[in-house]
């Protein structure tokens, strides 16, 4: 697995209302650019997803992915839990701390291809996932 990408924001909101929009994952194509869906496949006992099959179009990395969630408080994680044609592995997590009267979220994310791609493209777009994603997060929490 390669080095992972990790950058972070502060929202405007608790964690528990930011929580909520990342476990909302049917409308992350409204907020997540680069994510065309996704469908939730499996909740685990206390009705949040455990499994989600995603498609993703970020430019160089096209595909369609399950990923397997864990969610621990105020973090989730995930990682691939059956591959596409493109994505072979896929982790990552968001982490959710207080900050000064709203939320400092930090994503991790690490993508490893099974086609042949320079890391510093395949860096660039887990980059632009990620901060991508982070103000779409942003945006969304705030917005409600």
């Amino acid at each position: 697995m390669s080095d992972r990408t990790t950058s972070s924001i502060t929202i405007g909101a608790a964690r528990a209302d930011v929580m909520a929009v990342i476990a909302d994952f049917p409308s992350y194509p409204e907020w997540a650019g680069q994510v065309k869906r996704a469908e939730v496949l499996s909740a685990d006992a206390d009705g949040r997803p455990h499994t989600v099959r995603f498609a993703l179009d970020a430019g160089p990395i096209s595909d369609t992915y399950t990923l397997g969630y864990a969610w621990q408080g105020d973090s989730v994680s995930w990682q691939v839990a059956e591959p596409g044609k493109m994505v072979s592995d896929l982790r990552g997590s968001y982490r959710l701390t207080d900050a000064g009267g709203g939320t400092e979220v930090t994503y991790e994310l690490a993508v490893d291809l099974s086609v042949p791609m320079l890391g510093l493209i395949k860096r660039k777009a887990e980059k632009v996932i990620v901060d991508t994603a982070l103000k779409g997060l942003k945006k969304r929490v705030e917005g409600r």
